[in-house]
C-alpha cells in the first residue's frame, strides 16, 4: 500500500482520533435521518429491512471517509435479498462490521450488548433490528437465539461471528453450533463470509488505525433443507472449512 506515511505515529495517532470523531459525527447526523425514515416507513417496512440498510450505510460511509482503509466486498454469489439467510463470518477485528457493511443487502448483526448502551448508536442499533447478546450470559444467549428466530421468520437475514470472539493469531477457532441448529430448524441457507486483512486495520486492544487492504468474500450457500438437527456440528464445520479454504487460496478477485 502506498500510504506508508500513515504508519508513522505522528500521523497515525491524530488521524485515527480524527476518524473516530468522524464516526461520532456520522452517528449524530444519522440519528434524525433514521428517526424520520422510521416514522415514514412504519407501515411499509414492518420487518425493518430498509431502515436496517440505511443504518448499515452509515458504517459504509465511515469506511469511505477513512484514509487508512482500502476495503472491498467480493460477491460472485449474489444471494437473493428477498430470501432470508444466516450469514456466518470469521472474526479478526472490530473493523469487521465496517467491512461487512459494504455488502449491499440488509443483515441483522448479533452484537455485544454493551454497544447498545452507547448513546444514539445504541438507539440506532435497536431501531435497525440488530440483536444484543451479553457474553457468558446463558439467558442473554437464549434471548438472542429467540430474536434471531424472529428475524429469520420475518424473512430478514442475520449475520453472526460463530467463533464467538476475535482471533488472537488469525487462526480459525471452532464454530459454535447454536446458529447452525437454528438455520436447520428453519430451513434457511447458511452463507459463509470470508474476511481477510482486518486484523491489521484495527488491532485488538487498540484504537490506532493502520493502512490496510481488506476484503470480505461471499461464498456459496450451504443449503439446510432436509438436514436433521444433529447435523448442526457438521454444518458448522462445513462453513468453517469453506472459509478456511477461501482464506488459504489467496484469491481475492
Amino acid at each position: 500500500m502506498a500510504k506508508r506515511w500513515l504508519e508513522l505515529p505522528v500521523f497515525a495517532v491524530p488521524l485515527s482520533w480524527l476518524f473516530w470523531a468522524t464516526c461520532v459525527f456520522v452517528v449524530i447526523a444519522w440519528t434524525p435521518i433514521m428517526a424520520a425514515f422510521r416514522l415514514a416507513t412504519l407501515r411499509s417496512d414492518p420487518v425493518r429491512r430498509r431502515i436496517g440498510r440505511l443504518h448499515l450505510d452509515s458504517a459504509a460511509t465511515a469506511v469511505r471517509l477513512n484514509p487508512f482503509w482500502d476495503f472491498r466486498a467480493i460477491d460472485r454469489v449474489h444471494p437473493d435479498p428477498a430470501r432470508p439467510c444466516l450469514f456466518v463470518s470469521n472474526h479478526k477485528s472490530n473493523a469487521d462490521p465496517f467491512l461487512l457493511s459494504l455488502l449491499p443487502w440488509d443483515m441483522k448483526f448479533l452484537s455485544k450488548e454493551s454497544i447498545f448502551r452507547i448513546p444514539l448508536l445504541g438507539w440506532q442499533m435497536r431501531t435497525a433490528g440488530h440483536i444484543p447478546i451479553a457474553r457468558g450470559d446463558r439467558g442473554s444467549a437464549r434471548g438472542a437465539i429467540a430474536e434471531m428466530r424472529g428475524r429469520l421468520l420475518a424473512k430478514t437475514s442475520v449475520v453472526l461471528f460463530p467463533e464467538g470472539t476475535r482471533s488472537e493469531d488469525g487462526a480459525l477457532a471452532p464454530f459454535r453450533e447454536g446458529g447452525f441448529r437454528l438455520a436447520i430448524e428453519l430451513g434457511v441457507p447458511v452463507v459463509p463470509l470470508a474476511v481477510r486483512g482486518t486484523e491489521r486495520a484495527l488491532p485488538k486492544h487498540s484504537l490506532t488505525l493502520h493502512p490496510t487492504t481488506a476484503s470480505v468474500t461471499v461464498l456459496a450457500p450451504l443449503e439446510t433443507a432436509g438436514l436433521p438437527l444433529e447435523d448442526a456440528p457438521a454444518l458448522a464445520e462445513r462453513a468453517r472449512q469453506a472459509i478456511a479454504a477461501e482464506l488459504g487460496s489467496g484469491l481475492e478477485t
